[in-house]
């Protein structure tokens, strides 16, 4: 599935990432990581295991905090401010480790992602009463009409997440993603131990997800199919350095990420590792 990527235009970023540095004791897991992601775009971050996608992921979403460096979101610094904050203000992200509550049901899970837009006091939701049932109401609704009906998870959403296949596990956790109404969809690894066609599943998702709901998605993902597919710009990281960024085709073809990838220079075997599954997506 090839896509028409966004025009990048020179509108400002929707997230800025400025010398973003993040140690542990004396080991530096990012040294002075800087990118930018354009709104309405799909942004990769790719890079051998071990290069510090994860960690640039939490620390972006406030679950690390950055030993330098600054994160701007719709022109604002975030950098000190709660994972929860950060949510609330339209940072919404899944994990490459399912985090779901796997004893409750899969309406219920995503209903779990609302819950920081919430007004209800304490008081009302104890007694389900007045506000607190109009809000559940309309918190319900919302989520059965748009979400569960776009991600076709309609057949599962009173079923236990423990009872659903890996796939469909992280179906659900997009969906309780996509409930923190995001204006960014930060999506750890969407596709990882998936199916050729759990995988073209969700790459059309995020397609349209960026088409349909005008949200904004930065995504890690070991697919390089789908990566190229799918995305507008990608950052690659190695030893939790930038070593590489811009168009798809680009990256491809950089002798840094070759022998990120790789340790030597054939750029044959990285374009045949770059489009062996490319079908999927």
């Amino acid at each position: 599935m090839q896509t028409h990527q966004t025009s990048q235009a020179t509108t400002s970023p929707l997230l800025s990432v400025n010398g973003l540095t993040l140690a542990f004791g004396g080991v530096k897991a990012l040294t002075g990581v800087s990118f930018d992601v354009q709104p309405g775009s799909i942004t990769a971050v790719i890079g051998p295991n071990g290069a510090g996608k994860t960690s640039l992921f939490n620390t972006i979403s406030g679950f690390y905090k950055p030993t330098e460096g600054r994160i701007a979101f719709k022109g604002q610094d975030i950098t000190r401010i709660p994972a929860p904050q950060r949510a609330k203000r339209g940072l919404g992200r899944s994990f490459q480790n399912i985090a779901l509550f796997r004893g409750m049901t899969v309406l219920d899970n995503i209903k779990l992602g609302r819950h920081a837009h919430l007004k209800t006091n304490v008081l009302d939701a104890l007694f389900y009463i007045g506000k607190a049932r109009r809000e559940e109401a309309a918190l319900r609704a919302d989520i059965e009409e748009r979400i569960i009906d776009f991600l076709e998870i309609d057949h599962i959403r009173h079923a236990p997440v423990a009872a659903l296949s890996y796939g469909l596990q992280k179906r659900v956790e997009m969906a309780r993603a996509l409930a923190m109404q995001p204006e960014i969809l930060m999506l750890d690894e969407p596709v990882a131990g998936m199916n050729r066609e759990e995988t073209e599943d969700m790459a059309r998702f995020i397609l349209d997800v960026r088409t349909e709901w005008d949200v904004t998605v930065l995504m890690v993902e070991h697919d390089m199919g789908m990566v190229m597919d799918l995305s507008d710009h990608v950052v690659v990281l190695n030893f939790g350095q930038v070593i590489a960024q811009g168009l798809p085709s680009d990256v491809q073809g950089n002798p840094e990420v070759i022998k990120a990838y790789l340790g030597s220079g054939d750029v044959h075997d990285l374009r045949h590792k770059f489009h062996s599954t490319a079908g999927a997506a």
